[in-house]
């Protein structure tokens, strides 16, 4: 093959270049950038900053795909799916709402149950008010990074080549895998991440919204770990006042890995993510369908 013509194999007709490579070209920006954040958190002096080394890495996925869709792709920010439109607050309320309320329903299967409690603990008022702060910030920072790598520009770009089903279930499982040395992780842990990699693609599907995936990951894990205080895929915060207990059967209650190794999670995994399916109030705003999000060239139609 002559240069010419391997360099025709790398783009489009249109001229663009074709997925697989702008995904390769994702993560290598990716990686260089967050290579460059942590030398500078290195050298610079002390301060007092928390989380420095997850604002780097969550800064570096969010604009590895900014730099990437403006210009390999000629879309605007926006179009990656965190655009300031008119739905912006409305959506971040909903996707809270909606990964609080699952969570609150594993929780209560577990309590219903007689499978777990709440202990005394110590701590004070203004202790827990400053502990509901702080979790939540360090949560979005958090779920943010995770929703720009794997319902971000890689993964709508892997759309994009093999659809969205596919995508799903290829995002989905690196999802799992990202987990799989936490503590304590389990066969059905694995599994019910792999559910909730699912639930959140089709949340981004359904919207074209990170601003709603970011949301419903984040309502998910801050209810977990702070209002019922249970371990987060085998990390523990430690609220205070009070201590979440499982007392029930791990298969069940998700034991020293949380709600998440437990087939009370599961069942409210799969709920969630058949109702997202089905819903028809979930939509793309028309302002952000006029950016031009590149999984729109994609799915035509169907349940997305």
């Amino acid at each position: 093959m002559t240069v010419s013509g391997w360099l025709k194999s790398l783009t489009h007709r249109d001229g663009r270049i074709r997925p697989p490579w702008r995904i390769a070209l994702y993560f290598l920006l990716f990686a260089f950038l967050t290579l460059v954040g942590q030398i500078v958190i290195i050298v610079l002096p002390r301060h007092p900053l928390e989380w420095g080394s997850l604002i780097v890495t969550t800064s570096a996925a969010i604009v590895a795909g900014w730099i990437l869709i403006s210009r390999l792709d000629g879309r605007p920010f926006g179009a990656l799916g965190f655009p300031l439109h008119g739905r912006v607050r409305s959506e971040i309320a909903l996707g809270l709402a909606i990964g609080a309320a699952l969570l609150t329903g594993a929780v209560l299967l577990l309590l219903i149950s007689g499978s777990a409690g709440f202990a005394a603990d110590r701590g004070s008022p203004p202790g827990y008010v400053f502990f509901l702060l702080w979790t939540f910030v360090f949560f979005a920072i958090a779920a943010a990074w995770e929703e720009a790598v794997f319902r971000g520009y890689p993964f709508q770009a892997l759309v994009e080549w093999v659809g969205p089903w596919p995508a799903t279930i290829v995002a989905s499982l690196l999802f799992a895998y990202l987990h799989a040395q936490n503590p304590n992780v389990t066969s059905l842990a694995l599994a019910n991440i792999f559910l909730a990699g699912v639930l959140l693609s089709i949340a981004y599907l359904k919207t074209r919204s990170l601003w709603f995936a970011t949301a419903v990951h984040l309502g998910w894990n801050w209810s977990m770990a702070t209002l019922f205080d249970f371990p987060v895929s085998g990390l523990i915060f430690d609220t205070p006042l009070y201590t979440g207990v499982p007392t029930g059967e791990d298969w069940w209650t998700g034991g020293a890995f949380g709600p998440e190794a437990g087939v009370a999670g599961t069942f409210v995994l799969v709920v969630g993510t058949v109702c997202l399916v089905r819903s028809r109030r979930l939509s793309e705003d028309p302002e952000l369908e006029r950016l031009g999000p590149i999984v729109d060239q994609r799915i035509q139609g169907g349940p997305f």
